[in-house]
């Protein structure tokens, strides 16, 4: 299901967030041209989540880099450079991840495109903005989930600052910028207008109209993740400004009353969400709970009530309790594994994984896009592109046959 078919996106950015956002519009049916530094390409291709490795290159990249077309050109070298704007002539969506003051030295920045292509929707994520004394320091995942506060939220009390264990930060300015472009795309096509080739024939045709419209979108990570965060800052912005305090144990919101957190059993862990603390006592025969028949002691008693409610929960198996509790309707779990979470039925049939294959005929197994439209998923399309894998298709369908002297590349 392309649901973006005509729409034809460039997309200048590394690692995490910027593709992951170009990712999300190629599982919707655009077409997206990754252009990539010659010899080493996307710093993603080599730095490694994990020991694993495919055709030579990290996982990470496979995953978040299939469906896409790799355009190998050095931004510093002026015919490499001459050849990349043609194609942006040409794009509806240019996207990028450079530091503040970058991508204007290569004269790519959001005003000189849009005087060469009026039309073009323009998206650009930084680490911290493009203002203020931290605009120039590294938008890490890591980085910004330490200064976000977010560290502050996870695990027990006694236990040091705790890092969320995924990229949870690029991910979220990703998906971020990807509604900023799907926004602006919407308002041009009710406008009426086109930008580059494919606002009208497509990107094998001749460009388009070059109609004033687009526009620009601007994440940083740092405000993408201060909005995940909107319910506990926003619980600190108006209760005197009082820190998040974590439980002394089962750690889960520092906001949210007993029982809510992860415990240990005589064999797994349950998680437990927000219940009635005296119904929870009756329905696990824990007398010890059921005195506290005063919410407002949920939370104010909260680390006396989590620890009788763990050493009850001890003294038998998750399963067993979960046998007691999803009848009642108490909202909890057992916590899986991704070996455990991919034997249960629950998991299975929602289909969320996929296997793309590769040009070199290595085929990967991966996520699939969350999305169904009318019932269907976007799963199509194949795996991630080898290093300038594209570019003679490209240089044909754009006419691009310039020579680069002294590349090596074309």
């Amino acid at each position: 299901m392309n649901l973006l078919e005509d729409i034809l996106v460039v997309d200048l950015s590394q690692f995490l967030s910027g593709p992951s956002a170009a990712l999300r519009l190629a599982d919707l049916g655009a077409r997206v041209i990754k252009i990539e530094r010659p010899g080493t390409g996307d710093i993603c291709r080599q730095l490694y989540v994990s020991d694993v490795q495919l055709e030579g290159e990290s996982t990470i990249f496979h995953a978040i880099n299939r469906h896409k077309q790799s355009y190998a050109a050095d931004l510093k070298h002026p015919a490499d450079l001459e050849k990349v704007k043609k194609i942006i002539d040409r794009a509806d969506v240019v996207m990028h991840n450079f530091r503040p003051g970058v991508i204007g030295r290569l004269g790519l920045d959001y005003a000189t495109v849009r005087e060469r292509n009026p039309g073009i929707v323009y998206a650009e994520i930084s680490g911290y903005g493009d203002e203020g004394p931290w605009k120039d320091l590294p938008g890490q995942d890591l980085l910004v989930q330490a200064v976000s506060g977010l560290t502050w939220l996870s695990h027990d009390r006694d236990r040091p600052p705790t890092p969320m264990g995924v990229a949870v930060v690029d991910i979220l300015a990703g998906a971020h910028v990807c509604q900023g472009i799907l926004a602006l795309l919407y308002r041009r096509a009710v406008a009426g207008t086109g930008a580059g080739a494919n606002g009208g024939q497509g990107a094998n045709g001749a460009p388009g109209a070059q109609d004033a419209a687009g526009g620009l979108v601007q994440v940083s990570m740092l405000e993408s993740i201060m909005d995940f965060q909107f319910e506990s800052f926003t619980s600190f912005l108006n209760d005197g400004r009082e820190l998040p305090v974590r439980s002394a144990r089962g750690g889960g919101n520092p906001y949210i009353a007993a029982p809510y957190g992860i415990y240990p059993t005589a064999e797994g862990f349950l998680a437990l969400a927000m219940t009635d603390v005296p119904q929870l006592g009756r329905l696990l025969e824990c007398p010890s709970l059921e005195g506290y028949t005063d919410p407002s002691d949920w939370f104010d008693r909260r680390d006396e009530i989590k620890q009788y409610l763990a050493g009850h929960l001890a003294t038998q198996t998750a399963r067993n309790w979960l046998a007691r509790l999803e009848p009642a309707g108490i909202w909890c779990a057992l916590v899986l594994d991704y070996d455990s979470l991919r034997a249960q039925e629950g998991y299975r049939v929602l289909d969320m994984e996929i296997t793309v294959e590769t040009s070199q005929g290595l085929r990967v197994r991966t996520t699939r896009c969350p999305i169904r439209v009318d019932g269907v998923t976007l799963d199509g399309g194949g795996g991630a592109p080898l290093l300038g894998e594209h570019n003679d298709l490209i240089d044909r369908q754009f006419g691009l046959h310039l020579p680069v002297y002294g590349s090596g590349y074309y």
